[in-house]
C-alpha cells in the first residue's frame, strides 16, 4: 500500500510453496496398499501464522474467470448496499490425492457448484469427522473467529496432478467489510459503485478464492454494470465493452501471475482515458472518477503524467516492467489509503506524486515478487518507500542519503517507535510506520554496507529469481549473501528484529 497502506496524508525454492500452499501435506499410501493413494483433505489454510485460515492447501489454482453482475446502491438516503451476482470458473490442479478441499468466501451465498461439470449438493456443515455421501459442498461463515470456508467434496475423488474445473454460482448483498484492523477492504460499496482493494485477505468478500499470495494465478473478468457505469479491473481490455438492455459488460484480461489480494474490479463514474505508452512500450490505462474535485484533479493529472518517467526510471534499476500493462484508478470515494492492485493501483480521492511513485514500485516489490508470509511485508513496503526516496532524488528533491538521515534523526533512541520488529510486526502491525520507513532505512543501510554495484545486482537477482512467486526475508538475505560473499546475519538481525535504534555507523556513506 502506500502501498497497502501508505497512510494518505492530504523462484526456485519457493515453487513448492506456491504449488502446495504453505503447510500443505502430500498424500500418503493407504495402509496395506503401499502403492495406492490415500485421499485426504486439503488444508483449510495456507499456513500463514498471521492469517491461518486464508488460502488453502492441496491444489494450485491456474486461472480464475470471473463473470460478475453488480447493481450499485440506490441514491441517498437508500441503504449503502449493492447487489453482486457472480459465476466463478476456477481451473486448478490437485497437488495431493484429495478427498475434499476448501476455498475462501465471505459474505456471499453459493447457489450452485459443479466439479468438472458434475453438480455437487449443498449440505449443512458436518460435525468434525463425520462422513458426507456423494459430491457435496458446505459453507462455514464464522465472523467472530474470522473463518469463512467453502468446502468442496468432489466425487470421484481427485488424484494428485489431476486438472479440475470448478464452476460456482454465488451472490449476495455487498456492504463495507473490515479487515483485522477494522479498516475498509475487499468489495467496499460506494454510492456510485465500489472500490475494490483487498489486502491482505479481502478478495474472499467478492469471489471464491484461495486467498493467499502463495497461490498466484491468471485472471479474466466480465463485469456487467448499469449503463453509464464503468468497471475497471487488472490487465488489458481484450475487446470493447458491450451494452444491451440498460447494462454494459466490461472485459478485462490479466494473463500474468497475480496474488489474489492484488485483484480489483472497481466500479464507478470513471473517465476511462486513452491508452498511452512508456518509452519501453508499457501501455498505460488510467481511470479517473468524474467527481474528483477540481483541486484534487489538478494534483492527480500532474502526478499521473509522471508515470511514463517513473517506469523508465525504475526499469534502469529493477529491470523491465513485469506485467502487460499499467495505469491507475482514482476514485472520489475513499478507503483512506491507496493499494497497489496489480497493473492498476487504486487511489482514494487523488493520486499524489509520492504515492504514485510508491504504488508503481510495488509492481516489482510486492506484486511480481510477493511476501511468502505476511510477516515479511517490509519487503513490500520498505522497498516501495525506498524507491520513492530514489525517485525524489532523481526528480531534484532530497537525495536518498538526506531522506535516510532525516528519517534516522526523527526518532530518539528511547522512542517506542523502535519497539516494532519490522521482520515480524504481528497481524496488527502490518501497516505501522516502521514497516515503511525503517524498512526503507534497512535497505539504504544495506546499500551502504555493500556498495551500489553489489546492492543493485542483489536487487535484480531477487526480482529475477522470485518473479511470479513469493519469497521470505531469509530468501532475501540469502540472495544478498550470494552476491556479496558476506555473512549478513548480524545486519538483518539488527535491522529487522532488534527493538532498538540501529547504530549510527550506518547513517553516513
Amino acid at each position: 500500500m502506500n502501498g497497502r497502506r501508505m497512510k494518505l496524508v492530504g523462484g526456485l525454492a519457493v515453487a513448492l510453496a506456491v504449488v502446495g500452499g504453505l503447510g500443505a501435506t502430500g498424500a500418503a499410501a493407504a495402509p496395506g496398499s503401499p502403492n495406492g493413494p490415500r485421499y485426504t483433505a486439503g488444508s483449510p489454510g495456507a499456513g500463514d501464522t498471521y492469517f491461518p485460515n486464508a488460502g488453502n492447501g492441496g491444489y494450485d489454482v491456474q486461472h480464475y474467470d470471473l463473470d460478475l453482475t453488480y447493481a450499485p446502491p440506490e441514491a441517498d438516503p437508500a441503504p449503502l448496499v449493492g447487489q453482486l451476482d457472480g459465476t466463478a470458473t476456477i481451473d486448478l490442479v490437485a497437488t495431493q490425492d484429495l478427498d475434499r478441499f476448501n476455498l475462501d468466501l465471505r459474505g456471499m451465498e453459493v447457489g450452485s457448484l459443479t466439479v468438472n461439470g458434475k453438480p455437487a449438493t449443498a449440505v449443512a456443515p458436518p460435525a468434525p469427522g463425520a462422513e458426507v455421501d456423494g459430491a457435496a459442498y458446505w459453507h462455514v461463515q464464522n465472523d467472530a473467529d474470522r473463518i469463512w470456508e467453502l468446502t468442496v467434496q468432489p466425487r470421484p475423488k481427485l488424484k494428485a496432478g489431476e486438472s479440475v474445473q470448478l464452476v460456482i454460482e454465488y451472490g449476495g448483498q455487498t456492504a463495507r467489510p473490515l479487515d483485522i484492523e477494522e479498516a475498509l477492504y475487499g468489495w467496499v460499496t460506494t454510492r456510485d459503485g465500489a472500490m475494490v482493494v483487498s489486502e491482505p485477505d479481502g478478495s474472499m468478500t467478492w469471489y471464491p478464492v484461495s486467498d493467499h499470495q502463495t497461490d498466484k494465478a491468471s485472471y479474466s473478468f466480465a463485469i456487467t454494470v448499469p449503463e453509464g457505469k464503468v468497471a475497471v479491473a487488472n490487465g488489458m481490455q481484450p475487446k470493447p465493452e458491450e451494452t444491451a438492455g440498460g447494462w454494459t459488460t466490461w472485459y478485462w484480461d490479466a494473463p500474468d501471475q497475480q496474488a489474489s489480494y492484488l485483484t480489483t474490479a472497481s466500479v464507478g463514474d470513471f473517465d476511462l482515458r486513452d491508452t498511452y505508452y512508456s518509452a519501453s512500450g508499457v501501455p498505460i490505462i488510467d481511470a479517473v472518477d468524474a467527481d474528483v474535485t477540481p483541486a484534487r484533479l489538478l494534483v492527480t493529472n500532474a502526478s499521473l503524467a509522471r508515470q511514463v518517467e517513473m517506469i523508465d526510471f525504475y526499469e534502469q534499476y529493477f529491470g523491465g516492467y513485469p506485467f502487460v500493462a499499467y495505469g491507475s484508478i482514482v476514485d472520489d470515494d475513499t478507503v483512506f489509503y491507496a493499494l497497489e492492485t496489480q497493473t492498476r493501483p487504486v487511489y482514494s480521492r487523488q493520486a499524489s506524486e509520492g504515492t504514485v511513485a510508491h504504488e508503481l514500485a510495488h509492481q516489482w516489490f510486492g506484486d511480481a515478487v510477493s511476501p511468502e508470509r505476511w510477516q515479511d511485508i517490509w519487503l513490500n513496503e520498505g522497498w516501495a518507500s525506498y524507491a520513492s526516496w530514489m525517485w525524489d532524488e532523481h526528480d531534484g528533491g532530497a537525495t536518498v542519503q538526506e531522506s535516510y538521515n532525516e528519517w534516522y534523526a526523527s526518532e530518539e533512541p528511547d522512542s517506542e517507535y523502535w519497539d516494532l520488529q519490522i521482520g515480524d510486526p504481528g497481524p496488527l502491525g502490518l501497516f505501522q510506520d516502521p514497516v515503511y520507513d525503517r524498512g526503507a532505512g534497512a535497505l539504504h543501510a544495506l546499500r551502504l554496507e555493500l556498495g551500489d554495484e553489489t546492492f543493485f545486482a542483489g536487487t535484480q537477482l531477487w526480482l529475477e529469481r522470485y518473479n511470479d512467486s513469493a519469497g521470505t526475508a531469509e530468501d532475501f538475505q540469502a540472495v544478498f549473501e550470494e552476491v556479496s560473499g558476506e555473512d549478513l546475519d548480524g545486519f538483518f538481525q539488527t535491522w529487522l528484529y532488534e527493538q532498538a535504534k540501529p547504530p549510527a555507523t550506518w547513517t553516513t556513506p
